[in-house]
């Protein structure tokens, strides 16, 4: 699949300036500056949440004071009180937070995550046994937005508070309280938070109330649940995901404690990373396979060979559902083979009796293979559940709003939502997103892009550098890992790697020392890199080996630098001419020029014949020389190279 490459831009003299105020270097500061952060005091909260970043007053969300009003009524009076969850690992988080501080404040108590065939949401059956089994009073978490006629149904019989965190619809539920702070109408500073983000929010609230106590307790539960439901990680998020984080490690929680071994992380350091791709995957496998019931039992258990035992079974459900995923996926493919999915608007693809708990994976792979807005139905007892994966442009939400009238229900967010529809129905749900896509998304939304922070030579990757863009840390929504370009490498000593050699490996000249690539799952790319000169987006990290601590680059894509324009944007080219100027000679060998600028051969060669050619410098026998100072403004546009460059990132 083409995508396009692009550079945010280079340090500058303000990235400078700006690095001083907060004590880090210019390197790092232009990173945050090109991430719009201009403030110092906004840039400190930033890179240093733990401290810095003040929780917000859990009462500014509407409502608050009246769910727990109501749940000081139901621990006073011994009433039941039944937490009612979702089945993904925000749900799951959620409703383990939520058990636990209730616990501790002496609650009467009990939790119930509906199976994923259920369908998303409350449903009505299972309120009524709830409330048959002698429960007054349900608090959601990380549903219950749309459930009004489920809610309208139960008064009288049964209290519920609401506390959620998806797009309400045009009418909120009539309940006890509904927290989420989505509401039009509440003031809460902070709107992304997770399920689970909400729910701990709901904790400080009570023991504020009901102990006159501050609550930070099982923050690493709310890590994971925050981490794996992909929300913005900034602001609170980003707070209670590093504190999480740290915490990951030495947690007394007896289940997570456990899932960490069998995930063969360990007596390590947690990232994000590890946490979306490793941890999250097998608490999900309960939900997906079997009942979400088991993550929370899991998380809840203080019996240390439970623990072990649902860990266990949990890991096997993971590749038990990597493998049903594979053969949906493969299925998924077979059925796009007669669609040009290079002019589909959107995607979708409908099969019998796919199992619901991964088609939102499948989903997610189509989009990665296609990109394109995906939505994977699986048709079982009359009925299609579906899973929707968006791309950047296209608002699922609001796509799917402005197609409810093929739908039975839908809810979700702007990048992922669920939805059932009726096989009869499904034709005019493909055809009404169409038209959605039609009239929100141009082609050229239709071309991925890798967007790179700036250009980095590899011998300017040293362990100081990547010691200091751990600072950005945790990645995740709204704060990606940095990805660093370098254009036109050479690289040697190229083989492959790995048990089944499915792994790229090569060396790159750093000066004195060779700094290796690595690209997992790229060892067919390895002729590439033979043949001639490559461009590489990559992030630098730090490899340890026997003892011994080295830097290497982390291969993001790779592609061949042959035909492939140099990325000049009039950032890169005002930075690379402002170095010229510094310089007392200019050598004669593009090379060294390069390394004095910091960028690639490739693109120092571009940037010089732009320069040339519009009369900025000039080629003589002994090399290259600045040419005097325009006294008029110069024009990108009147170079040819220039326009080609600009014209390449438009596509």
């Amino acid at each position: 699949m083409r995508k396009k490459w692009t550079i945010a831009g280079r340090t500058t003299a303000s990235d400078k300036a700006f690095a001083e105020r907060l004590g880090i270097s210019p390197f790092l500061a232009g990173i945050l500056r090109r991430r719009d952060f201009t403030d110092v005091q906004e840039a400190k909260v930033f890179l240093h949440p733990e401290t810095e970043q003040a929780y917000y007053d859990p009462f500014l969300m509407k409502d608050m004071d009246r769910a727990v009003a109501r749940i000081r009524r139901a621990i006073e009076a011994s009433e039941k009180i039944v937490v009612y969850g979702d089945y993904d690992v925000d749900g799951i988080t959620a409703t383990t937070l939520l058990v636990r501080a209730l616990r501790r404040l002496g609650a009467v108590m009990d939790y119930y995550i509906p199976v994923r065939q259920e369908g998303y949401g409350l449903h009505a059956e299972s309120l009524q046994k709830i409330a048959d089994d002698g429960a007054k009073l349900v608090v959601t978490v990380d549903c219950g937005i749309a459930s009004t006629a489920e809610i309208d149904a139960m008064r009288g019989s049964l209290d519920i508070v609401v506390t959620d965190h998806h797009l309400p619809g045009e009418t909120l539920p009539n309940a006890a309280a509904v927290i989420d702070p989505h509401r039009a109408d509440c003031d809460y500073p902070f709107k992304d938070l997770a399920g689970v983000g909400v729910a701990f929010k709901l904790c400080q609230a009570l023991f504020r109330e009901l102990r006159g106590e501050k609550f930070e307790d099982d923050l690493e539960v709310v890590a994971l649940g925050t981490v794996a439901d992909i929300v913005p990680l900034l602001s609170e998020n980003r707070k209670l995901v590093k504190l999480g984080l740290s915490r990951m490690k030495e947690t007394k929680l007896k289940g997570l404690r456990q899932l960490i071994e069998v995930a063969g992380l360990g007596g390590k350091d947690i990232s994000s990373g590890q946490v979306g791709f490793v941890l999250a995957p097998r608490l999900n496998a309960a939900g997906r396979l079997e009942t979400a019931m088991r993550g929370v039992e899991l998380l809840l258990t203080e019996d240390e060979d439970k623990a072990k035992d649902i860990a266990l079974l949990l890991n096997e459900l993971n590749s038990e559902r990597q493998q049903v995923e594979a053969d949906i996926l493969e299925q998924a493919k077979k059925q796009l083979a007669s669609v040009d999915t290079a002019s589909a608007r959107t995607l979708v693809v409908v099969g019998k009796n796919w199992h619901p708990g991964v088609i939102g994976i499948v989903a997610s792979r189509l989009v990665d293979l296609y990109y394109r807005p995906t939505i994977v139905v699986s048709l079982q007892d009359g009925e299609g559940k579906g899973s929707c994966r968006s791309i950047k442009g296209f608002h699922l939400f609001d796509a799917l709003t402005a197609a409810k009238d093929t739908l039975v229900r839908f809810g979700g967010h702007e990048m992922a939502a669920g939805l059932t529809v009726l096989p009869e129905k499904i034709d005019a749900l493909r055809a009404a997103l169409d038209a959605y896509a039609e009239e929100h998304l141009t082609e050229e939304d239709y071309v991925p892009c890798l967007a790179l922070e700036t250009e980095l030579r590899p011998e300017e990757v040293t362990t100081d550098l990547v010691t200091e863009l751990s600072y950005l840390e945790p990645y995740g929504m709204a704060n990606p890992r940095p990805l660093f370009g370098c254009f036109g490498v050479e690289g040697f000593d190229v083989r492959a790697i790995g048990r089944e050699g499915q792994h790229l490996k090569f060396c790159m000249d750093a000066g004195a020392q060779p700094i290796q690539a690595i690209g997992w799952n790229m060892a067919e790319r390895g002729v590439m890199v033979d043949r001639g000169p490559v461009d590489i987006a990559y992030m630098p990290e730090l490899n340890e080996w026997n003892g011994k601590i080295s830097v290497q680059c982390k291969l993001a894509e790779l592609r061949s630098s042959e035909g492939q324009s140099p990325i000049l944007t009039r950032d890169i080219l005002g930075g690379i001419y402002l170095a010229l100027k510094k310089m007392p000679k200019l050598s004669g060998e593009v090379g060294r020029l390069a390394k004095q600028c910091a960028v690639s051969d490739g693109t120092m060669k571009a940037a010089l014949k732009v320069f040339e050619e519009l009369g900025l410098v000039q080629r003589g026998a002994e090399g290259f020389r600045l040419a005097p100072t325009p006294k008029q403004k110069l024009n990108l546009e009147d170079s040819e190279t220039y326009r080609k460059s600009a014209a390449e990132l438009q596509k």
